[in-house]
């Protein structure tokens, strides 16, 4: 009986297990089945242009494999067949990502990243059961971030960086206590940190940077003791770093930077042993760095600057064994260096430059130490530089300028291999320049100006074949310039002025292919001007006034493609003024006061506007803007070279009736080749005995004018205006009440870019067809085969400039909200031009006068005479173009054309628009246009207030507004183009900086559509 009951136990088990497996075994199969529609569903909202999810098709009926979508693309699944990982990342997808992605139960890893999505997700992700892993970073989704997901019992890890989530961060998320890492970084959040973030008790990664989020921090945040990284940085944090943080035992990076953190830095932050990185710089910290924070000793990079931070340095900090950064620079310390920063065996980085230190460095600076960049510029140091800042061979960067130090340059620095840059003006130093840096084969900077070094510039110099920037000027330096100084190849900027050289000035200008700047005044060089300076082709600056020069101004200087400022003064030249002159390309100085020059000015171009000023001190200069020619004088100065005339004129007629017979010869046999092989000698019929083609008119919309009528336009009473590209007619017809614009382009054998007249009309013809309410309208093309004329609308209230600074200045834009607008609408113009063009186009000559104002001052960017279409990125292009002052610091020496070019330019109009001042001002002082004076204010802890123009920035909300678009502008004009933010990005940092008030004109301008936070994801913002 026992038998028999054990049996029928077995049976029952057996039946009862076999049910339960085909029971599963079905289930399975139907989740699977679903999976498969569930996918398919999904796949269907994505726009996939790459193909990438080709394999997503739905299986045939007759394939058995219900498990077949497992082999899919970013498809993983279970041992049972049921999808646990959907990794679609990097996949070029946009489109809608659907909400059936969540009926996947069993999905646990869902990557979306690095896609370019810009849709919102689902509202809410709420249904998620098993996921532990989500990452949606780096696309561009936009709106408020979904709720849900803080009931997601087992999530782990959440990554939604780098998107365009708006709205308020996530409370729920507080529910998800199982987070590890939270990365929310590079959105658009706003609000306060939630409270309930502290019950994330298993947090590791906190990352909320670079958003818009306000408030406190949380103290509670203290409580989430599994920390280990804190980044919530480049925020609008205010009040003070919760002395609570000393309880977050496993804390190793602390990043708060970019805020507006007030207070003391907790003494409390000395407890966290564990802690390697401190990043609180650019806060408005305050009070004394408390020395417990020398109690750190896992500390590497320690950064608090741009802050208010007062006192002395703590002692304690030469404790920190492991510290490898220490940034203080841009606070209020005072004292002196702690002796024991010698003795820090694992310093790299030092940087105190722009507070009030004094005293003397450590003698044994460097010693110890793997030094690599020193900067302690803009203080009040003394005594001698030590000797052992390059002991260990690693120093690259000595940077000491504006300080009292004494003593000489240590002769170890010109043997230090590693060494790129040494910067030191403005101090007290004595003796002589070392032999060596020509020997460095890294060494790009020499920078010793202001100082009172002696004895000659060395000779070894010449053999460098790095060094790119020297500026020895305002020193006692002796003797004659080394011979082949100028044969340095990469040598950019040589500046030697105000020193008491001799001798002749080396005639190798064909060996300097870089060299941008040089300034040689205030010196004793005599001899004449090397002629072969015009072979400098990327010349933009050259002054050799305040010598002893003689001779006459060699003509070819006058062409040379880049050269915009020439000073001559006070010298002995003789001669007369080139008239090639008033046709150089992109000069836009002359000075060529006080010589012996004579005869009259010439009256073309440039030299028909230059200023007196540069001509006064030459008693035989008349003419033009001076007063007029006497008869004598005209009839003196042709009768010594009457008799030469005639003999030369014998010889010029025949060589040209030689040259005009074989011309002819030429001519008649081109005509003939091309009347028999192509059927029709010309397009359009030569007119006899003009010498020239007829006018041709190419339309780009419909006119009611005819050539004749444009022709009849083009006098010197109608001039206008005058640019580096022509002069600007204002061609009005009155029996058609039309008005337009004509621009004659200069054409020169000089004006490489222009190349022949086809490549022009059809770089023309595809301006022509640009469409936008900010860029001006091109009517048409007027040309033949020695001229071109653009025709353009014409701008009643001209140019910006002249608003700005012409004789209007002061009573037309007076209204920062007018100023704004035209901001704002360069911007969308440029940004149409970069964005929205294929191939895009770049400007190249971005400028106040190249901006006009329509009747509503509203801006329209026009120009184009220097435009280049970009089918390919970083073009090089044949020499520089664009205005100086406005050019971007890169292109003198790349010659690579990108839009990064035009945004720094955009940031000097902005710039002009902001403080009402050209971007080259005598009151900048020597050298320094109108980026660099902002730097300086910048750099001295100057209020930025002083730089607003007072005529529309006066009051304090208004200079708050002000002071967000310069901060833009200064992003615009960052030294390296990587660092400049796209035109889109200007324009939506400009939506940010919107005035909150209406112009007081008629005119609103234009807006960004939609109000977004300054502080992006852009890499620019660590300039902020």
């Amino acid at each position: 009986m026992k038998w028999q009951f054990t049996c029928l136990f077995l049976l029952f088990n057996c039946y009862i297990f076999c049910n339960s497996f085909s029971h599963a075994e079905v289930v399975g199969k139907v989740e699977v089945d679903s999976e498969v529609s569930i996918l398919l569903s999904i796949k269907e909202k994505l726009i996939d242009p790459l193909d990438q999810l080709k394999d997503w098709i739905s299986p045939d009926k007759g394939i058995q494999n219900s498990s077949v979508h497992c082999k899919w693309t970013g498809v993983s699944c279970n041992s049972i067949g049921v999808v646990e990982k959907l990794d679609l990342s990097n996949k070029n997808l946009s489109g809608i990502v659907s909400s059936d992605i969540q009926k996947l139960q069993s999905l646990a890893f869902l990557d979306l990243s690095c896609n370019g999505f810009s849709s919102p997700l689902p509202k809410s992700l709420s249904s998620f059961n098993a996921l532990k892993i989500i990452d949606l970073s780096q696309n561009s989704f936009v709106e408020s971030f979904p709720l849900g997901l803080g009931n997601v019992v087992g999530l782990t890890a959440l990554n939604a960086s780098s998107n365009n989530f708006s709205g308020y961060l996530p409370e729920d998320l507080g529910n998800a206590t199982s987070l590890e890492s939270l990365d929310l970084r590079g959105n658009f959040f706003e609000g306060s940190i939630p409270k309930s973030f502290k019950n994330l008790g298993k947090l590791k990664f906190l990352g909320l940077s670079g958003n818009n989020i306000s408030g406190n921090i949380p103290p509670e945040l203290g409580q989430l003791s599994s920390l280990e990284s804190i980044v919530i940085g480049y925020n609008d944090l205010r009040g003070e770093i919760p002395a609570e943080f000393g309880n977050l035992t496993n804390l190793k990076y602390l990043d708060l930077a970019v805020g507006n953190l007030q207070g003391a830095i907790p003494p409390e932050l000395g407890r966290l042993e564990l802690l390697d990185t401190v990043y609180l710089y650019n806060n408005n910290l305050e009070g004394k760095i408390p020395p417990e924070i020398g109690n750190i000793s896992s500390l590497m990079f320690l950064d608090l600057s741009d802050n208010m931070l007062s006192g002395e340095i703590p002692a304690e900090i030469a404790d920190l064994k492991k510290l490898q950064l220490l940034n203080l620079m841009c606070n209020h310390l005072s004292g002196s260096v702690p002796s024991g920063l010698g003795g820090m065996p694992a310093l790299e980085v030092l940087e105190l430059w722009n507070n009030s230190i004094s005293g003397t460095l450590p003698s044994d600076l460097g010693r110890n130490s793997p030094l690599q960049w020193l900067d302690i510029s803009s203080n009040s140091f003394s005594g001698p530089i030590p000797e052992s800042l390059c002991h260990n061979g690693n120093l690259t960067k000595l940077i000491l300028f504006n300080n009292g130090l004494s003593g000489p340059i240590p002769a170890g620095l010109s043997g230090c291999m590693s060494l790129i840059r040494v910067r030191i003006q403005n101090n007290n130093l004595s003796g002589t320049i070392p032999v060596g840096f020509g020997k460095l084969p890294k060494f790009q900077r020499l920078e010793l100006a202001n100082n009172s070094l002696t004895g000659q510039i060395p000779n070894d110099i010449v053999s460098s074949t790095s060094i790119s920037f020297i500026d020895l000027s305002h020193n006692h330096l002796q003797n004659s310039l080394p011979f082949s100084i100028l044969s340095i190849p990469n040598l950019q900027n040589l500046l030697v002025s105000n020193n008491e050289l001799v001798g002749e000035i080396p005639d190798q200008f064909q060996d300097s292919p870089s060299l941008s700047i040089l300034d040689l005044s205030s010196n004793h060089f005599t001899g004449s001007i090397p002629a072969s300076i015009a072979s400098s082709e990327k010349l933009v600056t050259l002054d050799l006034g305040n010598n002893q020069l003689s001779g006459p101004i060699p003509k070819a200087i006058a062409m040379m493609p880049t050269l915009a400022i020439l000073d001559l003064s006070n010298n002995s030249l003789t001669g007369g003024i080139p008239g090639t002159f008033g046709n150089s390309p992109a000069l836009e100085v002359l000075n060529v006061s006080y010589n012996k020059l004579e005869g009259p000015v010439p009256e073309n171009g440039m030299l028909r506007t230059a200023n007196p000023n540069d001509l006064v001190g030459n008693a035989g200069l008349c003419g033009s803007i001076l007063p007029p020619c006497s008869h004598d004088m005209a009839y003196t100065s042709g009768q010594g070279r009457f008799h030469a005339k005639h003999i030369i004129g014998g010889w010029v007629i025949g060589i040209s009736t030689l040259l005009a017979l074989v011309i002819a010869a030429f001519g008649a046999k081109t005509l003939y080749n091309k009347w028999y092989t192509n059927g029709s000698c010309f397009e359009e019929k030569y007119e006899l005995g003009k010498g020239e083609w007829p006018w041709r008119l190419m339309a780009f919309q419909r006119l009611d004018f005819k050539s004749n009528d444009i022709l009849a336009s083009i006098t010197e009473s109608n001039v206008v205006g005058m640019g580096a590209t022509g002069i600007v007619y204002k061609a009005e017809m009155q029996r058609l009440n039309t008005v337009v614009a004509v621009k004659k382009l200069w054409r020169t054998t000089t004006d490489i870019e222009m190349g022949g007249s086809d490549d022009l009309v059809g770089e023309v013809n595809l301006l022509g067809r640009l469409r936008h309410r900010n860029i001006v309208r091109l009517l048409g093309f007027l040309h033949n085969n020695g001229n071109a004329m653009i025709i353009y609308e014409y701008m009643q209230n001209g140019s910006l400039g002249e608003a700005l600074h012409g004789k209007e200045a002061g009573t037309l834009l007076v209204d920062w909200v007018l100023r704004y607008n035209i901001a704002v609408g360069v911007a969308q113009g440029l940004a149409y031009l970069h964005h929205d063009c294929h191939p895009l186009v770049i400007h190249r000559d971005v400028k106040s006068n190249n901006i006009l104002l329509d009747a509503n001052l509203e801006a329209r960017i026009a120009d184009f005479g220097l435009a280049k279409m970009m089918p390919k990125k970083n073009e090089t292009v044949s020499m520089v173009a664009g205005s100086y002052g406005y050019i971007a610091p890169e292109y003198g020496y790349t010659l690579k054309v990108d839009e990064k070019s035009d945004i720094y330019s955009y940031g000097v109009v902005l710039m002009e628009l902001l403080t009402g001042k050209r971007p080259l001002d005598p009151g900048f002082g020597e050298s320094v246009d109108i980026v660099e004076w902002i730097r300086r204010k910048r750099l001295d802890n100057k209020a930025l207030e002083e730089t607003l123009d007072p005529n529309v920035g006066n009051c304090q909300h208004v200079q708050e507004e002000m002071l967000l678009v310069l901060r833009i502008a200064i992003l615009c004009t960052a030294k390296f183009p990587k660092d400049r933010p796209s035109m889109r990005d200007v324009i939506t940092m400009l939506g940010e900086a919107k005035p909150r008030r209406k112009s007081s004109s008629n005119t609103s301008g234009n807006a960004a559509n939609k109000d977004k936070p300054i502080f992006s994801t852009s890499p620019v913002n660590g300039l902020l």
